[in-house]
């Protein structure tokens, strides 16, 4: 059977690499690493199809050290041991060329099976190289991470695609055999969702689907290729993001049979539910907020249930707490409000702290008035005084608006009610 596109293209050489010069590039770290010789443990974070996998082939080869590689998603703490034997016997104790041991979405390992990894690291057996879509603060163990160096893959941008489609076309016996122009690429960009993997497979797809030997690359033409040709989820990344973007903006419409449905392909593919969690966390606060703040306890108790639950059983909890964010009022006016507030601070930067609101742990900041014009809230009546709590060159400027629901139409006439004009939305 022949490998598909992607992998008949995977660059062989830190020097065939395309985009990441923070990490391939002749200054960047991977590059400098290998001239040494020393290659630490790493954990590579990044979007699917951005070249983790190709990365880790490409240091064990540079480097001339054994490979081995697992899955998370079929790979026990027996596998891992396994390995682990072989890579000791292979290389010997505490050897500078130890083996390189990479394991592909290192995020969906238990504890139990990452602290099995541990000792190795530790005592050097091996190199590990963990590969994530996942930020690894959140899903690998402490202990492991401060073991590890964290690399971050950027996003491709559309030169990177471009270049990946052009080496393709130049490379690849198979696709050379054709006469290809690519007219129009933003429909063949949009589709791959900026994963490579998926770019170069589509195209290929594309290419195998005309049976002409001069072939013009067209968004048209792409889109009525692709639609007949509609992959399932895949929960490595092909699809991944693509289903749960339509699971949140589903949430955000107000529609529950949508965002059930959304999240039936995503329990049937295999979809980690502490990654369903957390983007249920996010809608929570995004889209639902202060309209119903209730939904945000519930979201994050569905995802400390769901940690502990697993499958299949967290599938009726997330389901519930899914059609309960469907079903509640939405406002976003507090993540409207944060995002005003950063632009204003990128604006105009590191403005000074009203001297009144000033913390005055010493004599003589006392004396320099620190704090000295500050009212006490609760001395007042209703627990308000009316007083300026943003720096003077920015007074008056609105963040927060409360959106048109009936827990922040209270609000709105809570703050009318006690800052009068300055709060008259």
């Amino acid at each position: 059977m022949e490998a598909p596109l992607a992998e008949r293209v995977r660059p062989q050489a830190l020097s065939d690499y395309i985009s990441q010069s923070h990490l391939a590039g002749e200054n960047g770290i991977l590059t400098r690493q290998l001239k040494t010789g020393f290659i630490p443990s790493l954990i590579f974070w990044g979007p699917p199809g951005t070249g983790k996998t190709t990365l880790a082939e490409i240091i064990a080869k540079e480097s001339e050290r054994p490979f081995y590689a697992l899955s998370a998603i079929n790979s026990g703490v027996k596998d891992v041991r396994e390995v682990i034997e072989k890579a000791k016997t292979n290389s010997g104790l505490f050897t500078a060329r130890n083996p390189i041991l990479f394991i592909d979405e290192i995020h969906r390992f238990s504890k139990s099976q990452q602290d099995s990894l541990l000792a190795a690291v530790e005592r050097g057996w091996i190199t590990l190289i963990g590969a994530t879509t996942e930020n690894p603060s959140f899903e690998v163990i402490p202990a492991l991470l401060s073991r590890c160096q964290v690399y971050t893959l950027n996003p491709f941008t559309k030169d990177d695609l471009q270049a990946l489609l052009e080496r393709a076309m130049e490379k690849d016996d198979k696709i050379k055999r054709k006469k290809i122009t690519l007219t129009e690429t933003e429909a063949l960009f949009r589709v791959s969702g900026g994963d490579g993997r998926k770019l170069l497979n589509t195209f290929e797809l594309i290419v195998n689907s005309i049976p002409e030997e001069s072939i013009e690359i067209t968004n048209d033409a792409v889109m009525k290729i692709v639609q007949k040709n509609t992959v399932l989820y895949d929960k490595t990344g092909e699809q991944h993001y693509d289903i749960v973007s339509a699971f949140i903006k589903s949430i955000r419409g107000s529609d529950p049979n949508g965002a059930v449905y959304w999240l039936a392909r995503m329990i049937e593919g295999g979809e980690d539910v502490k990654f369903i969690a957390r983007r249920l966390l996010i809608a929570a606060s995004e889209d639902i907020g202060n309209a119903n703040p209730t939904a945000l306890i519930m979201a994050n108790n569905t995802f400390q249930a769901v940690s502990v639950i697993g499958y299949p059983e967290s599938r009726i909890l997330l389901s519930q707490c899914t059609v309960y964010l469907a079903t509640s009022p939405k406002s976003n006016s507090s993540y409207i409000a944060i995002g005003k507030a950063q632009q204003v601070v990128k604006q105009t930067g590191d403005l000074s702290v009203p001297i009144h609101l000033r913390n005055a742990p010493t004599k003589l900041m006392k004396e320099l008035g620190y704090g000295e014009d500050y009212k006490y809230s609760h001395d007042y009546a209703n627990n308000f005084v009316n007083q300026e709590f943003l720096p003077q060159e920015i007074s008056g400027t609105v963040f927060y608006e409360p959106g048109q629901n009936a827990r922040e139409n209270a609000t709105r006439e809570f703050l009318k009610n006690r800052w009068k004009l300055k709060y008259n939305y």
